[in-house]
């Protein structure tokens, strides 16, 4: 063969998708390479979906299985999204990683194995009691054993860099191989390290990159590079966003189209920091930010800021939620526009910090002192979380009331790409501050009324302290309805109580109906909330494509819910329940609805993939 044959016989294979789940020591940089190979793939005109796996511990001993990092990313060239079942090829860097993510690959896929990390040592530290490069323990994959580390410590000898640092910039080597396995543009990334680093770390990873690249092309370990050409996207301009990006980026435009400043009071705590750290950067759009001291004087802080006029945001997760009730339960009472953000992650206590879950609707629905009811809104997606942060806010304000907002871990880190939405089409949640007295008492004398409400909403009137004529108390002892003053008498509590029930009721009827997606005529319906939505989405494409006809509902209005969905419930012989919970939503659904619905639940601390909801399905009708 000539060397032109050659070079046509090495051309890239169309391929219509690609799983890659880079795994390595939690200082690796594992999450940096799956992010920047995400990025490149986002510019090159992918749609992707990613799934960042992180260890619960702060720093678990490197080389063990829980120390192990992984970035799993789905690219394709068709609309996805989920980051895929289980991947077409791992990067394992070390023992450990192989042992934490060989299970998910699948049979006959690829597998890179860095051979310099497969020593005596690391081998015990992972549990490994032989090489499992050295048997058929790996027979029922395609095995490419490269020594990362050493090759990337060849490549930057020339530029002084001594062999322990050099070993840091391996990371750069797998995603150089990787990228050209793929097909993957190199200009953005090399651009992106040359501004990202300086000195000798960039040159270090810039040679380790290069040299990554230049070990796929001119090698025999593959016998050509594949590609998966652009999607076919709805025309607009583009961002690869995570869940957490979105969801501040939302907030800021809440802010904007409520024409109010935001105020975030937040305590950090993981999965939700990444909101305060974007939020921070935003001063320019009238937000201010303050990291508190603890959680509780977040969310009182939060509370302050929109009982002064502002939209009032406080973030946390599972445990600040616990923190934050008695807050929600006095913004409850003071009626005022509140949002708490709830990341959840795996519980209960400290738990699984970095891990997904979605087990909070419990506390997020009753989770307050007292009848202290309030609306739950949750996103479904990462790019969804700008939408149900709007939505979060609109209802706040318009009905003057603390919204819970939930997200989770796997939409928080997961990214996709976004089409940016054109301000004009946002819409236009502002609210008129209360300037005027607003009652005529039997004397003729006019006065304020801090809790006189509108007809349709029950919404009091907002006024700003310090407004001329319009003073008036809040505080957590119980109001008469009107006047605001404090009224213990029985009748009073009992009107008070369940006038704010009749609030959250009435937002029923300003909220979309409920939809069914599928078939209408089938005998099951999944019926989802939050995160659920891409896994489920997944099955029901797939079974369908195999004539077993499925229905599904799809929530974001968890309180109230869609006035229409007890009836289109009942149309359905089987009910499944998809929850990352022991069944959450599921109980409620069978008390509000006295419907047989069944909860299909994970709480491993993972997302569903879509073949579990398929089995479900699967069962339901056999």
């Amino acid at each position: 063969m000539t060397d032109t044959e050659e070079r046509q016989d090495r051309r890239p294979e169309q391929i219509s998708h690609v799983v890659v789940r880079f795994a390595g020591d939690s200082g690796d940089g594992m999450q940096l390479t799956g992010d920047r190979f995400t990025s490149v793939s986002a510019l090159f005109g992918n749609d992707l979906s990613t799934f960042p796996d992180y260890p619960a511990e702060i720093r678990a001993p490197a080389g063990t299985v829980n120390g192990v990092s992984s970035f799993q990313v789905h690219i394709s060239d068709h609309d996805i999204t989920t980051p895929g079942d289980s991947p077409n090829v791992l990067v394992a860097m070390n023992p450990a990683a192989l042992k934490a993510d060989l299970h998910r690959l699948e049979q006959g896929g690829l597998l890179i194995v860095n051979t310099d990390a497969f020593d005596e040592r690391d081998l015990h530290k992972a549990g490994y009691d032989h090489n499992p490069l050295h048997d058929d323990f790996l027979s029922e994959y395609r095995v490419v054993e490269i020594p990362m580390t050493s090759l990337t410590q060849a490549a930057t000898e020339p530029l002084g860099v001594k062999p322990r640092d050099a070993e840091r910039s391996k990371n750069f080597f797998a995603l150089g191989l990787v990228s050209w396995l793929y097909s993957r543009p190199t200009e953005p990334t090399i651009a992106w390290i040359e501004s990202r680093f300086k000195d000798m770390v960039k040159e270090s990873n810039l040679a380790a990159f290069k040299a990554g690249y230049a070990f796929g092309e001119t090698t025999e370990f593959f016998d050509h590079p594949f590609e998966v050409k652009p999607a076919q996207l709805p025309p607009g301009e583009y961002t690869n966003i995570t869940g957490n990006v979105a969801l501040a980026w939302g907030l800021v435009a809440a802010g904007q189209q409520a024409k109010l400043p935001v105020f975030l009071g937040s305590y950090p705590i993981t999965p939700a920091s990444d909101i305060l750290h974007e939020l921070s950067k935003h001063k320019h759009f009238g937000v201010r930010t303050v990291q508190a001291e603890d959680e509780i004087a977040a969310a009182g802080m939060a509370l302050g800021a929109a009982f002064s006029g502002h939209l009032g945001v406080t973030t946390t997760s599972g445990p600040g939620v616990a923190l934050k009730s008695e807050t929600l339960s006095l913004a409850t009472s003071l009626e005022l526009p509140l949002v708490l953000v709830d990341i959840q992650r795996g519980g209960p206590s400290t738990g699984l910090p970095t891990k997904t879950e979605a087990a909070d609707l419990n506390i997020a629905m009753f989770g307050r002192h007292g009848e202290a009811p309030l609306p739950i809104v949750a996103a479904y997606s990462p790019s969804n979380c700008f939408d149900a942060a709007v939505e979060a806010a609109r209802i706040a304000l318009k009905y003057r009331t603390p919204v819970i907002l939930l997200s989770d871990g796997y939409l928080a880190n997961g990214s996709e790409p976004w089409r940016l939405p054109d301000p004009a089409d946002l819409p236009d949640i502002s609210v008129p501050f209360q300037t005027e007295k607003n009652h005529v008492d039997d004397d003729g004398v006019a006065e304020y009324w801090p809790y006189l409400r509108d007809p349709e909403t029950l919404a009091r009137p907002w006024a700003i302290p310090g407004t001329p004529g319009l003073m008036h108390r809040v505080g957590g002892i119980e109001k008469q309805d009107g006047t605001g003053n404090i009224d213990y008498s029985p009748a009073n509590h009992s009107k008070m109580v369940h006038l704010r029930q009749e609030k959250v009721d009435r937002i029923a009827n300003d909220i979309p109906l409920a939809e069914v997606v599928g078939d209408a005529d089938a005998e099951v319906v999944l019926l989802g909330w939050g995160s659920t939505w891409a896994a489920i989405d997944a099955a029901v494409q797939r079974t369908r494509r195999v004539g077993t006809k499925v229905a599904w509902i799809h929530l974001t209005h968890l309180n109230p819910l869609p006035p229409n969905l007890g009836e289109l419930l009942k149309a359905y012989r089987h009910v499944l329940v998809p929850e990352l919970n022991m069944g959450q939503l599921c109980r409620i659904v069978r008390a509000n609805y006295l419907v047989d619905a069944k909860a299909v639940t994970k709480v491993q601390g993972l997302p569903f993939t879509s073949a579990e909801i398929e089995r479900a399905i699967q069962e339901a009708l056999s």
